[in-house]
């Protein structure tokens, strides 16, 4: 599957629907290419690996009391450093992150998380070494 956003929930965005055509092009030019025997060097990648999930700060009753920072929000895949603004309290406080590391947030203040008590996601930047590969000779 492809997944390429963010976008709203109903909304058709064509800037994002580029994407995804752009994407799936190349996913079927590699299976093109691989089935006709091309050979493909050993390479290394960064992605995205998910750590944990994020729910908004609550009051003893459940109810979320701050919202996304506006300097976090549309801000998917950036990094997030110890002391930047993560929440926003009701009341103006800033609630800055506090975190060991630099991270990663993606699916920042998407509604349809809302209901999975999910912020955001915290992901870390890693490499991936993909093994030299081609089609093997019968």
């Amino acid at each position: 599957g492809v997944e390429v956003g963010p976008q709203p929930q109903g909304v058709a965005r064509a800037d994002v629907l580029d994407k995804m055509r752009k994407i799936v092009k190349h996913g079927l030019d590699f299976v093109q290419l691989f089935n006709e025997g091309k050979e493909f060097p050993q390479c290394t990648i960064e992605v995205f690996k998910i750590m944990e999930k994020v729910d908004y700060p609550r009051n003893k009753n459940g109810e979320i009391i701050a919202i996304i920072h506006p300097k976090l929000q549309d801000q998917d895949w950036q990094p997030l450093k110890n002391g930047d603004p993560l929440f926003l309290t009701l009341d103006g406080e800033v609630i800055p992150y506090q975190g060991n590391c630099t991270v990663y947030p993606t699916f920042i203040n998407e509604a349809a998380y809302y209901e999975k008590k999910q912020a955001f996601v915290k992901t870390e930047k890693i490499k991936l070494t993909a093994k030299h590969l081609r089609l093997p000779v019968s």
